[in-house]
């Protein structure tokens, strides 16, 4: 069994917090699914793997050129963000920073102020699925790179482009596309015809789209409410959304 150096304990332990991550340049995953999705991901650099026994035995093929460390229950434990360790953590580089985002001919998600990342996660992971390959973040968001952003994400950090700017000064200069803010009154997504280029903004998760930025959408679109529910969880929604339009 290797042991785990008390330092290397400590860097990874820091990489929960985002002045750290921000300083190494390096973000950490954890669980089966993710690390061997980042893995198989060109986009992704796996710098170490810490794992158990049993799970280095049944990856080996896919290991055979990363540098692995093999580490114990209780060690894994220590250097882990989750509740529950699950068998394996991957420490892994920033992507290349996204500087600008092409919105012409394709749709784009624009998410104002998510500051849950569970929420915003889920928003990465729900943009590959439905195809969507680029999401400009306000800068009040959750950072990308939070372990439950990372966790959210089950893989599709790698594969979707995060920008993040001022987000209504963008918007405001995006004016050869349509912009769709979602909103509690506005057209039915239930009988508008699919999109092929938009861009579609999804509000904080308690006070929604901002005024300003409101007032710049050509088009608000809403889910219509059988219920007597208030309102709905920003990800849920825009899944609502997406799978409509998309």
């Amino acid at each position: 069994m290797d042991m785990l150096a008390k330092s290397k304990v400590k860097y990874i332990q820091t990489l929960g917090q985002k002045k750290s991550r921000n300083e190494g340049m390096e973000f950490i995953a954890e669980g089966p699914k993710i690390v061997k999705e980042l893995l198989e991901t060109s986009t992704a650099q796996v710098t170490a793997i810490y794992a158990l026994k049993d799970w280095i035995e049944v990856n080996k093929k896919l290991l055979s050129k990363q540098h692995v460390v093999k580490i114990s229950s209780d060690e894994l434990q220590k250097i882990s963000q989750l509740v529950t360790p699950n068998l394996v953590l991957a420490v892994v580089k920033k992507f290349d920073e996204v500087v600008a985002v092409q919105t012409k001919g394709t749709i784009t998600l624009a998410l104002d102020n998510i500051q849950d990342p569970g929420n915003f996660g889920t928003l990465i992971r729900l943009a590959d699925w439905f195809g969507i390959e680029q999401i400009v973040c306000a800068h009040g968001c959750a950072d990308m790179y939070n372990p439950k952003a990372v966790q959210s994400t089950m893989g599709s950090i790698a594969r979707v482009k995060i920008f993040y700017t001022d987000l209504e000064q963008w918007l405001a200069e995006q004016e050869d596309v349509r912009l769709y803010a979602t909103a509690v009154e506005g057209q039915d997504i239930t009988v508008m015809k699919k999109l092929t280029e938009g861009i579609i903004i999804i509000g904080n998760e308690s006070k929604g789209i901002q005024p300003g930025i409101m007032k710049l959408a050509q088009t608000k679109i809403t889910i219509p409410k059988k219920g007597k529910a208030e309102s709905l969880n920003a990800a849920v929604a825009a899944g609502i959304v997406l799978s409509h339009l998309c």
